[in-house]
């Protein structure tokens, strides 16, 4: 510790020289300010108005020059996180490993992040593997560029002048539709493995080629992901999953090999026909509302995706003789732990999932009061489209979803047919009791006069 401490103290080189940026005025780049959201242009606004710096930065800089609407907005500014917060009512500092401002205005939310500095390997906090552990080392926006991951998100635009500051040529990597890393890679994904994951979620997302520097060490270095915390690999496995472009995002996944240490499962699901027909339907469907801004429910993506392993398991559970409800439950839990590991899916979307599962039993029984209970049921319309995807995949017969659908939407004679001309699922057969004799012939006793 004390010889760490010393060369830091004593041996410490001075930073490199700061790239000279480009400024790339909007007749060349196109964004107008208007085109941002007002909260954001409302905060850029209020910091320069105090004497700081403040750009947008990031994504949203980067999707408006592709012409992709930003789902939010970052800014960057010279001001401290206690800064920042002093300037606005509705605002509070988060995290510890990366102090942000989060700043509340009508709906929306921008993340507000200092500008930080470049760490030496002696002296930023890492972990054994090179993992940087804290990064609040506040620094120049030159140095702010450098330290950011991919060459297309270090892009700053100021909506006062409405010009772009580029430190690393992020416009021209746009427009060439190259993802390039700053600096280098192998140093960078140690610092943060899960940038192996962001620049196969941006290059998909936005039809991005991944330079070959950056792509080459990630299928050797893709171990280093089983030292990121649970909590934020959940965080950006949902990023890509909900990006809009899980299909490719997911088949690019499994050319870099990085598929492993996410759901470790699905390599099984994937090696079974009607296991891989089912996945790739349901993030198809999964795009296709996220393209059209429908709402898309993490829940029902997660059950998607491990059900043909739930559904082996609990297949299993059945013939070692096991009842079929305990069985099913015992399977989902033991599909969940075996994920918890690697993604910590939240109690919520655990929730959503197991009632999904548990529903799809129930889909069976199609006589007497059973129907009318379960089209009650509050995650009855996420229960039905399971369903429908289960037959479309080709597990199940087309007609058992088309009959529930009928039977939802039906009056109530019409349901009355409807239940009596329904299949019905087998029942289990019952095992008789053996009656215990009595002894001394107590049985013949107690029978009544009229029987004896």
């Amino acid at each position: 510790m004390i010889r760490k401490l010393l060369r830091k103290v004593f041996t410490r080189q001075a930073p490199p020289a700061a790239p000279e940026p480009a400024l790339i005025p909007v007749d060349q780049h196109g964004i107008r300010r208007e085109q941002l959201s007002p909260a954001a242009r409302k905060v850029c606004s209020v910091l320069q108005e105090h004497g700081y710096k403040a750009f947008v930065v990031g994504g949203a800089v980067r999707d408006l020059l592709i012409g992709h609407p930003p789902k939010d907005y970052d800014v960057a500014t010279s001001a401290t996180p206690e800064e920042v917060r002093a300037l606005f009512r509705r605002a509070r500092i988060i995290g510890r490993r990366f102090k942000i401002v989060h700043v509340m205005s009508g709906p929306e939310t921008i993340e507000v992040s200092t500008f930080r500095a470049l760490q030496d390997a002696e002296s930023a906090e890492t972990d054994e593997h090179g993992r940087v552990l804290r990064d609040n080392v506040y620094g120049s926006q030159a140095e702010d560029a450098t330290r950011r991951d991919f060459t297309v998100n270090a892009l700053y635009y100021d909506p006062g002048t409405e010009t772009i500051v580029d430190y690393h040529h992020g416009v021209a990597d746009v427009q060439q539709k190259t993802l390039r890393m700053i600096g280098d890679p192998r140093t960078r994904y140690r610092e943060d493995p899960v940038r192996m994951l962001r620049a196969v979620r941006l290059g998909a997302k936005l039809g991005l080629s991944i330079d070959p520097a950056a792509r080459g060490p990630i299928r050797e270095m893709a171990s280093l992901l089983e030292n990121v915390p649970a909590a934020r690999l959940f965080d950006e496995m949902l990023k890509l999953l909900l990006s809009g472009y899980a299909v490719k995002c997911l088949r690019q996944l499994r050319e870099e090999g990085l598929h492993h240490g996410l759901l470790p499962l699905l390599d099984v699901i994937l090696e079974q026909p009607m296991g891989e027909r089912f996945v790739w339907l349901s993030l198809e469907n999964t795009d296709e509302r996220v393209r059209q801004d429908k709402p898309v429910s993490p829940g029902f993506l997660f059950a998607t995706l491990l059900w043909h392993e739930v559904l082996a398991n609990w297949e299993t559970k059945k013939r070692a003789g096991e009842h079929a409800q305990p069985a099913l439950f015992q399977a989902m839990d033991d599909v969940l732990d075996a994920q918890a590991g690697k993604l910590a899916i939240t109690r919520r979307i655990v929730g959503d999932i197991k009632d999904i599962w548990a529903l799809q039993p129930r889909f069976d029984k199609r006589s007497g009061k059973m129907p009318y209970r379960l089209i009650e049921q509050p995650r009855y319309r996420a229960g039905w489209d399971f369903l429908r995807l289960r037959a479309h995949s080709g597990e199940i017969p087309l007609d058992v979803p088309e009959w529930w659908d009928r039977f939802a939407h039906a009056g109530h004679d019409e349901r009355d047919a409807l239940l009596r001309d329904a299949p019905q699922a087998e029942a289990p057969a019952k095992k008789r009791r053996r009656r215990r004799r009595k002894p001394g012939g107590a049985d013949s006793a107690a029978l009544p006069a009229e029987a004896s």
